[in-house]
């Protein structure tokens, strides 16, 4: 018999809200039904799989969780299933890391944001400076949220900001084991 930490945590064999595919609107609205539909007591449990997609709908579902934890005081455990990237890693982030597991062979993958962007720059001159700006200023932006999120992601876990800065440029991949001992996630079921 395979050893397994399962039995220590019984709630996470059957999650209220159970999240798989591509982070994105329809996504989200699959999260708040089954968010509706959850018993209003005792710990919510929130499952996901995903190879990524719009960080800003994890972040929606995130502002979601953490409302849930501030203003009603119950716990949301967070378990991910086989591959959580990027913006599943963001959506994570919402979690406090004792409230975070990964299945066996799970893995995470962070990385930066990106952008893709061309610029059409014609007209008056003095036009022209305030488009550049603007795209300086979204690219800031961004930036600040990307750090929030890093920031949020490794709280209470062994991982510096500054070392998840360094590594993020190049998709980290971090196996469930290894984000345990990293501290990233409480336990592997």
């Amino acid at each position: 018999m395979t050893d397994s930490n399962a039995a220590r945590y019984p709630l996470l064999a059957l999650p209220h809200i159970q999240l798989h595919g591509i982070v994105d609107d329809a996504m989200y609205a699959r999260f708040k039904e089954q968010l509706a539909a959850a018993p209003p007591d005792g710990p919510l449990v929130v499952s996901l799989t995903t190879l990524g997609g719009d960080p800003e709908m994890a972040r929606a579902m995130g502002d979601s969780i953490r409302l849930l934890r501030e203003y009603s005081g119950r716990d949301a455990l967070f378990l991910g299933k086989v591959a959580v990237y990027s913006a599943g890693a963001t959506f994570m982030s919402a979690f406090p890391v004792e409230n975070r597991f990964l299945t066996r062979n799970s893995r995470l993958m962070i990385h930066e944001r990106s952008m893709t962007a061309t610029l059409q720059l014609s007209g008056p001159l003095h036009t022209i400076s305030p488009v550049l700006r603007a795209k300086l200023n979204e690219i800031a932006d961004s930036i600040r949220i990307q750090e929030e999120g890093f920031a949020d992601l490794v709280r209470g876990s062994q991982v510096t900001l500054d070392d998840l800065k360094r590594r993020a440029p190049d998709n980290w991949y971090i196996e469930a084991s290894e984000a345990r001992d990293l501290g990233l996630v409480l336990d592997v079921i």
